[in-house]
């Protein structure tokens, strides 16, 4: 059998550990058409299936795994041997965020960033994957979400995010207003990991007796509250321009801090990176002003 094209692998690569061919093939500066004709071909070239298609995304047959772990670590080796000769990507900086990060507060005020340097290129991932600097050399940095624990990587704590509950002005409408009965009254969206069981303990308030739903995703629950489902315990960070907008209505001044803030991630190599320095700087600039805009609205 002919060599298979060293392109088709390293976009079978891109599939699996991305888990979804629109972002793998935004990796490769592919259409999403052509990774699949490239994946297409390299399976009929095999003789076997490599990925399972699914309505959340791609997965590894079990061939698919045996074949990753073969060729895996020759091609990250490859792109690790040649990153020392790449040629310098001058004012290029590529940033990999959650969508949910980037939509709410990162890209609303990029416009400033670029208006005050003009000459630097910020080249923007939005992607539920956590960046891999040492299987993407290309990511100079990443906004993450945790505890900064992330071993081989710089973090530095950006700022802390905030859990309060909203809901949409109609719901509050019905009840009769924000503050016209207690919250465990009113219709709530729950979460297994107990969040509004420290919320009550907050405000010391008995917990209700029970929820209209229970979700366990961070987006599901800004969508429940906007479409009238129940009061959600929305992030602060991800929400604000809903509440700003008057989409959604806090139902309260108090805040709870949740344990996981964000964090600017990046590898040593980022030090020399220039114009990562100044995008740095201006980050913490943002960061700061942002803390201290929460700080305000719960005083």
């Amino acid at each position: 059998m002919s060599r298979p094209p060293l392109h088709a692998l390293q976009g079978f690569v891109a599939a699996v550990r991305h888990g979804n061919l629109t972002r793998a093939a935004e990796s490769m500066h592919l259409t999403v058409s052509a990774l699949s004709h490239q994946m297409r071909a390299l399976e009929q070239r095999l003789g076997y299936p490599l990925l399972v298609r699914g309505a959340r995304g791609v997965t590894a047959t079990p061939d698919g795994e045996r074949l990753l772990e073969r060729i895996g670590p020759h091609l990250d080796a490859i792109a690790e041997a040649l990153h020392p000769f790449a040629a310098p990507r001058g004012n290029v900086l590529s940033v990999s965020a959650l969508p949910s990060m980037a939509s709410a507060w990162l890209v609303p005020r990029l416009s400033g960033f670029l208006a005050a340097h003009p000459t630097i290129e910020i080249n923007l991932q939005s992607t539920e994957a956590v960046a891999d600097f040492v299987r993407d050399p290309e990511i100079d940095a990443a906004l993450r979400v945790g505890r900064g624990e992330w071993p081989g990587t710089i973090a530095e704590h950006l700022f802390d995010e905030w859990l309060v509950p909203m809901a949409n002005p109609a719901l509050v409408e019905r009840m009769g207003g924000v503050d016209a009965a207690p919250l465990s009254q009113w219709p709530l969206v729950g979460d297994p990991d107990g969040q509004w069981k420290r919320w009550f303990e907050l405000v010391g308030q008995p917990p209700p007796a029970r929820y209209v739903a229970m979700l366990d995703d961070t987006e599901a629950h800004h969508r429940a509250a906007l479409g009238g489902v129940g009061v959600a315990l929305g992030r602060l960070t991800r929400a604000r321009l809903l509440l700003e907008s008057g989409q959604l209505v806090a139902l309260s001044r108090q805040r709870l801090r949740t344990a996981a803030g964000h964090w600017l991630v990046y590898p040593e190599r980022s030090r020399s990176h220039g114009s990562f320095q100044v995008f740095r700087e201006w980050l913490h600039a943002q960061a700061r002003e942002h803390a201290r805009h929460v700080a305000a609205d719960e005083a």
